[in-house]
């Protein structure tokens, strides 16, 4: 008897097979039948997906609410493990919703454009898998609570959106401190030798800080959620300036600056000092190449006192704060360096040209040593840094002296 009925079901496909191998004209009229069910089941989908999903998204922001209890007669570790199991399941019927609903209505072509850009993104981050899984892991999560997190502003539940930023905010945290300490790690991995793997992840280093800037940093000073961040409102407000417009290479600088200058408060551990101060040298290395390119006076005035704010960020708010050197030597060279900066900065309020000048002469000098161990070519920004010694009266040039191929000028440093 079964395999009586096994063999009317291979006789069923092969009629099936064959009855679809007809017209082109039949061809069409099966097409369109096909393309008007899928029309007709896909707002079905999304109806079932979006009960899922709100389910799942009560549940998890109770779960949360309950593992963020202080109560003493609530178990934290059974709170925890159930908000776990309870997130894992939302973002599964989030995944589920981009496959079964988004995907099928691009390809339906009935999708809006934010569902087109949704499934562009969900590629993007999918991209990742094989090569990257940890960023892909993390960034996967990120994308799927946006997803939803975009639906329920427009919902315009104010309770709702009152409830849930509370997690998203904390969940965001922690993603975001996760892949800034998987880019961490990469950075800090001497086997990767390639400069431009490593230019790479400084690139989404910055990208990721201006990501979480932009999107969680600005919510929680908007609603004051966050006591704590109201320490670099000031800074923030200084992003504000360069998060519009078109910006050049020097504005972009300058942007990531204030970037290092707030993941120094907000991501600590997961961006730690060795790793920003690569950051702060990438930056360094991006502002006295731009001084050395350009060209016109004007600009590269405008690029000269650039490098001079990155030289003071990096040296004032940042080793100033290092407590573990290399050697005891480069240690020593920098407590030198810190001395006198400290004596030029008395000069601050008595005397405020002259303490522009001393500190952009000691900036200048400790910079030239630097870059005699460089094995970049510098040679057309220390001409530069000797032409400025030599105006503010720190450097002499010496009369001309004559070799075989032509004339060289002789700088000497003023005592």
């Amino acid at each position: 008897m079964k395999k009586s009925i096994s063999l009317k079901k291979g006789m069923r496909g092969k009629m099936e097979e064959r009855s679809l191998r007809i017209t082109g004209a039949d061809k069409n009229f099966f097409n369109k039948i096909t393309s008007t069910l899928t029309r007709i089941l896909i707002p079905t989908k999304i109806g079932i997906n979006g009960m899922l999903i709100s389910m799942k998204r009560n549940s998890v922001i109770k779960a949360f609410e309950n593992y963020q209890l202080e109560d003493g007669n609530y178990n934290k570790e059974k709170n925890e493990k159930k908000y776990e199991t309870e997130y894992e399941g939302y973002l599964e019927a989030l995944d589920k919703y981009v496959m079964d609903s988004i995907y099928k209505k691009v390809k339906n072509n009935s999708a809006s454009e934010f569902e087109k850009n949704a499934l562009s993104k969900y590629y993007e981050v999918t991209s990742l898998k094989e090569n990257e899984y940890v960023e892909y892991k993390y960034r996967k999560q990120k994308y799927l609570i946006e997803l939803d997190y975009e639906g329920i502003k427009v919902s315009g539940k104010e309770k709702l959106i009152e409830r849930y930023n509370k997690f998203y905010l904390s969940k965001m945290d922690l993603l975001y401190k996760s892949i800034l300490k998987n880019y961490s790690i990469k950075v800090a991995d001497n086997t990767n030798t390639y400069e431009s793997s490593r230019e790479w992840i400084y690139t989404k280093i910055f990208y990721t800080l201006e990501e979480y800037i932009q999107n969680i940093l600005s919510l929680k000073i908007e609603n004051n959620y966050d006591v704590s961040v109201k320490d670099i409102v000031s800074e923030y407000e200084r992003y504000q300036g360069y998060s519009v417009g078109k910006l050049d290479t020097r504005d972009n600088i300058e942007k990531n600056m204030i970037l290092l200058n707030i993941s120094r408060k907000l991501f600590t551990h997961s961006l730690p000092l060795i790793v920003a101060e690569q950051c702060y040298e990438k930056l360094l290395k991006d502002a006295r190449m731009l001084v050395q390119d350009t060209k016109l006076a004007a600009k590269r005035e405008k690029a000269y006192s650039m490098l001079i704010n990155v030289m003071e960020d990096y040296n004032v708010k940042l080793l100033a704060t290092k407590v573990y050197w290399d050697s005891a030597k480069v240690r020593d060279e920098y407590k030198k360096f810190w001395n006198q900066y400290q004596a030029i900065s008395k000069l601050k309020e008595t005397d405020f040209i002259e303490y522009v000048k001393q500190k952009e002469i000691l900036f200048i000098k400790n910079d030239m040593k630097k870059l005699e161990k460089e094995k970049t070519d510098y040679s057309k920004i220390m001409k530069y840094y000797k032409r400025k010694l030599v105006d503010y009266g720190a450097m002499r040039q010496v009369k001309n002296s004559y070799k075989s191929k032509g004339k060289y000028i002789k700088y000497k440093e003023v005592a």
